[in-house]
């Protein structure tokens, strides 16, 4: 439902941070970080696919620090679609 081409693909953003908010949902799980003194909405993969890949719920806690890789939306919103997240050293593709 999100068009990938609304994400500036040229602009690949990785950010080390806190999660504020966890959302592990259908359909994508989402987090929140702060970024740029900002909230910002962090669109990850499909539920089944993280658990396929052994991201679990539990492993998304608030407060834990991630590493984010993704692109921003071209329109400015604060949003990123995330390609990878690296979680307790273990880096987890989610396209």
């Amino acid at each position: 439902h999100h068009g990938w081409s609304a994400y500036d693909s040229g602009q690949l953003l990785t950010i080390e941070t806190p999660l504020v908010a966890v959302q592990y949902r259908n359909p994508h799980a989402e987090v929140d970080i702060d970024y740029q003194g900002a909230t910002w909405d962090v669109v990850l993969a499909p539920v089944r696919r993280m658990q396929a890949r052994g991201l679990s719920e539990e492993a998304l806690a608030v407060g834990k620090t991630v590493i984010i890789e993704g692109y921003p939306r071209r329109d400015g919103s604060r949003e990123i679609r995330a390609e990878r997240i690296t979680v307790d050293g273990n880096t987890f593709e989610l396209r």
